[in-house]
């Protein structure tokens, strides 16, 4: 009698697993899909979603919490918005920060002090370029250093393109720090100064970073209308005065902002700066 041979039937093409690679990050990349594009998910809707054991899927989510991309609330976890800023494109900063060189030095050059460019960064603001004026205090930041969203002029700016749940995520229930006595760390008036940036397209920080600083920031938007980067100007107060701050040098950053706009995504807000 002949002996029959078990067929082992070959795995569908979708299923099956490159010969070399990292099953733990192709699942881990699953789960974060799996955040992006339907939100909150539990350890159950995350193993599904990387068709993993509920153990590992949950070992996943943790460490996502611990790096800050996701937050845990009871036995859900929820994607925070440096989950999001992943989904931006690559060479997007690169073209921003190649594209805002002659534009910043132009406006710094109008107005005789630095202006910046920034990203939201999780819950701070990333300098990513700058044009320094020659002062012999200088003022604001260098490239590359961050500043809490909750209290300066950019973060206000940048967190007006968040729902609202994301700011409280930010806001709420943490330990703001009061870094002069003017810095406005109460939740209900932090919401308040950026609704105002979304009615009015620009927010100032007056003395709350640093006493005798003020900056005044506008938002860069990309095609479709997204704001993905802020555009601001510093000054001490004694040198310009917020009346000439919310009109003068209002004008002249937004009209960098709309040239910025115009060369990297092809469209302007308001009329374009003049080349030097």
């Amino acid at each position: 009698m002949p002996v029959k041979r078990a067929v082992k039937r070959a795995k569908p093409e979708s299923s099956r697993r490159p010969a070399e690679g990292m099953g733990g990050l192709a699942k881990g990349l699953a789960i974060i899909e799996a955040l992006s594009s339907r939100g909150v998910q539990s350890a159950a809707d995350a193993a599904r979603a990387a068709q993993s054991t509920r153990a590992a899927a949950r070992r996943c989510l943790l460490t996502l919490v611990a790096l800050g991309y996701v937050e845990r609330v009871g036995r859900e976890f929820r994607p925070l918005p440096r989950l999001r800023n992943l989904g931006q494109p690559g060479g997007l900063r690169d073209r921003l920060i190649e594209t805002s060189a002659e534009i910043l030095a132009y406006g710094r050059d109008k107005l005789n002090e630095s202006l910046s460019l920034a990203v939201l960064e999780g819950e701070n603001v990333l300098f990513i370029a700058r044009a320094e004026a020659e002062h012999i205090v200088s003022t604001g930041v260098r490239i590359g250093a961050r500043l809490p969203a909750y209290c300066s002029a950019t973060g206000r700016v940048l967190l007006g393109s968040l729902d609202d749940d994301d700011i409280h995520e930010i806001i709420d229930d943490k330990a703001l720090v009061q870094r002069t006595p003017k810095t406005i760390v109460k939740p209900a008036l932090i919401l308040r100064e950026i609704g105002g940036s979304r009615t009015t397209g620009f927010a100032i920080s007056d003395e709350e970073l640093e006493l005798g600083m003020r900056s005044l920031a506008v938002p860069v938007h990309d095609a479709d209308g997204k704001i993905v980067a802020a555009l601001s100007v510093s000054a001490y107060s004694a040198r310009v005065n917020r009346k000439v701050f919310s009109t003068q040098f209002l004008e002249v950053i937004r009209d960098c902002a709309a040239q910025l706009e115009e060369r990297c995504f092809g469209k302007r807000t308001s009329p374009a700066v003049a080349k030097k």
